[in-house]
Order: C-alpha cells, then sequence, then structure tokens
C-alpha cells in the first residue's frame, strides 16, 4: 500500500534520525522504540500471486494422489486380512495327518514360520496405514490453509470495478438524450483480482445495451407514468458457492417477438424451433453470436458484436448468465461466477471406459433411470423429474464416441446426471459415476483454444489425463439434436448377459462362487465386504446381489438395509448366502430386506442358480 511506499522511499529520514537519537541523553529510551520499528505492509508483484496460488492448487492434486496411495496400502492391508484368515482356517490341517512322515513335519514346520512372517507384515502394513493416514490428514489441512491464505491476498472489493461505470453512464445517456441513474451495491464485496479484470469490460457491454436498448426516452417514459429518471441498479453478493452480478433496470424489458424475428433474419434458429422454445429459451437467444436488435450502426451498440461477447467471458470464468424479462417492466441479467478460479471441484463420470470430469456447480442431481421412464417429446428423449420434463441424451452421443456394446437390457438402470445451466436442464446418461475430486484445470493450447463440449483438461489422483467438460456446450449440443436415443441405430440396447455383484470377504468362497455364476452365464462384479459392495453397486448398474453375511466394515445384513434405503433398489433381488443356520438369522435376514437365504452347509451350486433364475 502507500503507507509501505513512503516507509521505504524516505531511507534517509529514517537514518537520520536513528543517529539524532544516538546522540541524546534519551538515546537508551529511544532506541528501545526504534527496536519496534517494523513494515506493516510491502508490494508484491501480482504475477507472483497467481504463481503462488497455481503451485497452492497442484499441491491439492499431489495430497489427493497420496490419498489414492493410501486407498493402496488399503488393498494391502485386505490381502494380508485375506490371507492370514486362510491360514488360521487351515492351521489345524498338518496335525491331523501321520505325525511319522518327515515330508508334512517340514512343511508343518514351514507353515508356522510363514504365519509368524505373516504376522509381522501385518503389523508392518498397518503401522504404514496408520502413519501415512495421519500424514495425509494433516497435509490436506495444510493445503487447504495455503490454498485459502494465498486467495485472500488476491482478494479485491468490486468498488475497483463499479467505480469506474457512474461517469460512464451519465455520458452515455446525455449522448443518447436519456436520463439515467446508477445504483451500486455490494461495493465491499471482495473477488479475485483476475474475476474482476474479466469482468470490466462485459459489465461495461450491459450497462450499454442497457441504456441504449432497454431505456426509453424521458417523454415515453412520462407518457407511460414512469420517472422520468430511469434507474439501472448494479449488484454484488455472495453466496455459499457463487459470486452473483445483478444488473437491472426499469426499463421497457424484452421484446420476444422482435427476438424471434431477429433470430429467423439472422438464421440464429428456424421458426420451427422458435415454436418449441419456452419464454425464456427464447429471451437467453440475446446471447447468442452475432445478434443485435439495434436498427442502426451506432457508437454505443449495433457494431454486430452483442451479448455473446459477455457470455464467453463469463464461460471463460466458469459462470453462467441468465435473463429475467417483464414486458415494460425492465429486465435483469444475473451472472453467476465460481468463488474459487484456481482449483474445480468436479464430478468423476466413466463412459466407454474413458473418465470425464464436470464442474459440480452445474450439476443438479444424479439418479438412475429405467427404459421404461424415457418417453419421446418433440423430438427428444425425455423424463419427468419433480413434475418438469427434462430432456436426455448419451454423453456418448454428444461428444461423438464411437458406439460400444452397453451391457444394457430394457431392464437396466441408467446412470443419469442432471445438468443445470442457467434455467436450462438436461439430463446426461453416462456408464458409471467415479468420484468427486477437487482438480486443477489447465487450459487448452493455442492450438485447442476453443474445442466444443471442452473447457480444459486436468491430471486425476490415479495419474489419468481427464478432459474437463463445458456444461454450456452439453447443453447447446443437445439443443441441436433431434434424434431420440431410444431409436437410434448408433446406440441400441444389446440383450447381455445379466450382472450379479457377489459380495465376499473369503477369497477361497469368492473365486468358487464366482466361477459357478460365471459358468452359468453371469456377469460377475466381486467385492471383498460390505462397504465395498455398496460402492461398487453405487457405480455398476447390476441385476442382482449375492451376499456373505459375516464380513469386516459392513456385514451382510448391513449391506441389505442399506440396499433397501434406496428407492431405486427397493425391487433389487438380494441372496444371503451364510454358515448361520438359525431361524433368528433367517428372520434377521429377512428383515433386512433379503428375497433368498441360502445356508452354507447345504450349499450346492443348483440351489444357488435356480434362486437366481427365479428372482432375476
Amino acid at each position: 500500500g502507500t503507507t509501505g511506499h513512503s516507509v521505504l522511499s524516505t531511507p534517509h529520514s529514517t537514518l537520520s534520525t536513528q543517529h539524532y537519537a544516538l546522540s541524546t541523553p534519551h538515546s537508551a529510551l529511544s532506541t528501545q522504540h526504534s527496536s519496534s520499528y517494523r513494515i506493516e505492509t510491502i508490494r508484491v508483484g501480482t504475477r507472483h500471486l497467481d504463481t503462488l496460488m497455481t503451485q497452492a492448487g497442484e499441491l491439492t492434486v499431489t495430497k489427493i494422489r497420496i490419498a489414492h496411495r493410501l486407498g493402496e496400502i488399503e488393498a494391502i492391508t485386505n490381502l494380508w486380512e485375506e490371507w492370514n484368515r486362510d491360514l488360521f482356517t487351515n492351521r489345524f490341517a498338518f496335525s491331523r495327518e501321520q505325525q511319522a512322515d518327515v515330508a508334512l513335519q517340514c512343511l508343518e514346520t514351514f507353515h508356522h514360520h510363514s504365519e509368524k512372517r505373516l504376522e509381522q507384515l501385518g503389523h508392518l502394513v498397518k503401522t504404514l496405514q496408520s502413519s501415512l493416514s495421519e500424514d495425509t490428514t494433516r497435509l490436506e489441512q495444510l493445503s487447504s490453509d495455503l490454498e485459502e491464505g494465498i486467495r485472500t491476498l488476491r482478494l479485491l472489493p468490486f468498488a475497483t470495478i463499479f467505480n469506474l461505470f457512474p461517469r460512464m453512464v451519465r455520458d452515455l445517456a446525455q449522448q443518447q438524450g436519456k436520463l439515467v441513474e446508477l445504483i451500486t451495491e455490494g461495493k465491499d464485496t471482495l473477488a479475485d483480482k483476475r474475476l474482476l479484470e474479466e469482468m470490466k469490460d462485459p459489465l461495461m457491454h450491459i450497462l450499454r445495451n442497457a441504456i441504449d436498448h432497454g431505456i426509453e426516452s424521458p417523454q415515453e417514459r412520462e407518457r407511460l407514468g414512469k420517472p422520468t429518471t430511469a434507474t439501472i441498479r448494479l449488484r454484488a453478493y455472495q453466496t455459499p458457492t457463487n459470486i452473483v452480478l445483478e444488473i437491472s433496470d426499469d426499463g421497457r424489458g424484452l421484446d420476444l417477438d422482435r427476438i424471434k424475428q431477429i433470430a429467423v433474419k439472422r438464421g440464429i434458429c428456424e421458426e420451427e424451433e422458435l415454436a418449441a422454445m419456452t419464454p425464456s429459451q427464447i429471451q437467453a437467444l440475446i446471447f447468442a453470436p452475432g445478434f443485435s436488435t439495434a436498427p442502426l450502426v451506432t457508437e454505443v451498440s449495433g457494431r454486430g458484436v452483442g451479448l455473446d461477447v459477455v457470455q464467453t467471458n463469463v464461460e471463460k470464468l466458469k459462470g453462467t448468465i441468465e435473463v429475467e424479462s417483464f414486458p415494460g417492466l425492465g429486465c435483469t441479467l444475473r451472472v453467476n461466477l465460481s468463488i474459487t478460479l484456481a482449483t474445480a471441484h468436479v464430478l468423476i463420470v466413466q463412459v466407454n471406459e474413458i473418465p470425464y470430469a464436470i464442474p459440480v456447480e452445474f450439476v443438479q442431481t444424479a439418479c438412475l433411470i429405467k427404459s421404461e421412464e424415457i418417453f419421446p417429446l418433440e423430438g427428444r428423449d425425455t423424463i419427468i423429474r419433480d413434475s418438469q420434463p427434462i430432456s436426455i441424451v448419451q454423453l456418448a452421443d454428444l461428444l461423438e464416441l464411437p458406439p460400444m456394446p452397453s451391457g444394457l437390457t430394457q431392464e437396466t438402470a441408467l446412470s443419469c446426471i442432471i445438468l443445470q445451466v442457467g434455467q436450462a436442464q438436461l439430463g446426461v446418461v453416462v456408464d458409471a459415476l467415479v468420484d468427486e475430486q477437487d482438480v486443477v484445470i489447465k487450459p487448452q493450447s493455442q492450438l485447442l483454444k476453443r474445442v466444443r463440449n471442452v473447457s480444459g483438461a486436468t491430471i486425476l489422483g490415479t495419474g489419468d489425463v481427464c478432459m474437463v467438460l463445458n456444461p454450456q456446450d452439453l447443453v447447446k449440443s443437445a439443443r441441436s439434436r433431434s434424434q431420440s436415443f431410444s431409436s437410434s441405430q448408433t446406440r441400441q440396447l444389446v440383450p447381455t448377459k445379466p450382472t450379479v455383484l457377489l459380495v465376499e470377504d473369503s477369497i477361497a468362497t469368492r473365486t468358487q462362487e464366482k466361477r459357478i455364476l460365471e459358468t452359468a452365464g453371469y456377469q460377475v462384479i466381486t467385492a471383498v465386504d460390505g462397504l465395498d459392495g455398496l460402492n461398487k453397486l453405487r457405480s455398476h448398474t447390476v441385476d442382482a446381489v449375492v451376499s456373505d453375511v459375516q464380513m469386516p466394515n459392513l456385514d451382510g445384513l448391513g449391506l441389505t438395509a442399506k440396499i433397501r434405503q434406496y428407492q431405486e433398489y427397493s425391487e433389487l433381488p438380494i441372496i444371503l448366502v451364510t454358515s448361520l443356520a438359525s431361524d433368528e438369522d433367517k428372520r434377521r435376514g429377512a428383515e433386512a430386506g433379503a428375497n433368498a437365504y441360502i445356508i452354507k452347509g447345504s450349499f450346492n451350486q443348483e440351489a444357488l442358480l435356480s434362486t437366481l433364475k427365479r428372482l432375476v
């Protein structure tokens, strides 16, 4: 700041003051006072803060990768526990054989040594797991604090740019013979320096459009019973997840008929498309490239540079813009911007075995839908959610990926993400929902500066390169597609093997049951315990669950109860295969929601397969 500058720019006065202090009787007191001298402010180039912010973002990615390493160690621990259980189960096998056999005695000795080494290995792995877990927690706290601290250094009040606009508004209004008062609110709201820089020109363009198109002349306003002085209100405020800018006026509002005429005249839309649009979708056409309602090319507007420039800048800041208009009363433009620009919180999805990232601020919800819920409406596949029709489309079709065997049947539930971009909603069908992560988005190179449907790329904690999708582009791409994917020949529903989720902690039993099911024509997904099974169920589409009861982390009864908590799994067949044979155990299984209860003691593959065939 200025204070720091004045202190640093007067070294001679500071030195002379100290010299004078030494030559006076009160030198001891003055020396004590000067020792507490501190420089409270320093000037730092913004490029240094930008570099620090980028490095803090990279630290976040490294933190996520270390968390993945912790997951790998947990997998090793699970493997050790399985191995240890099998060893414990078979520890008396040798003693039942003839003790005179020297070879068996040697083998028994080897078995005892292996048991001791296995115990030592388990101790080391668990110690490593505990230490790494503590280090990961500490690193997560430090990286979050560091990122938040650096981000705070870059914050500036909106007054930085708001103070530039009153004079501009006054001059433009005078040029056009209009009376306009600009009211600014929320000037103390803080935002990232880059966000203020990028939003200065868009806000200036919006204000120009409001004065030129929205505000009536004083004579017309008086005739309409309005105050002769129009009001434009510029407001900034912060929500828990976004910074919102609102620009509203009390002018004439948007003329939908005029917008339709211009859209057809400039080739932006066909009349058939306009007939199917809602009023909010028609209003959003003012952001289309080349759209302008100005009859003349003036200094203020009508130069072929419309509000599409504003939308482009807003999308570059990971934001959205929406319009709300009331004829004769005025118009409001609302810009929603992300608080953090260095990192993004994304939902990782999988399509054709390739991961893609979608910013979570555009994800309204995720759900499972069945084929019978889909119906055609105006040439597009549609579902009903909260009593509202929502168009759905396969993400693979939007990205123009080559068709692959989908593994879907008519009864299979589809993983669907409901995107919300402004007022528009779109359901996107994907193969699987993988994870949520904080990532650093890498901008494209000059060769790939503007690729449709893609806003950048990132490196996941697993080391995989992942494309970050642009939700605004996905909605535009979906609107340009009129073919229904349920009737499309590119991604037909191909009947395939039914899928069974097998949850069993014993590796021997799991291998045996998996082989039985696969031989009978089922596709099998395995899980090592109830918690793993629940995660696999949420990320895959299955036709039935076969589970053990006694398992670590989450047992079979707990798994069954949790599955039944989800409405989409209320009819999913669940078969419990266990050694617990009492009537009380069977009753508990039925209360948890299991469809069948097979005792391991009387287990045979015909019982399991016939039960599956009856339920699936």
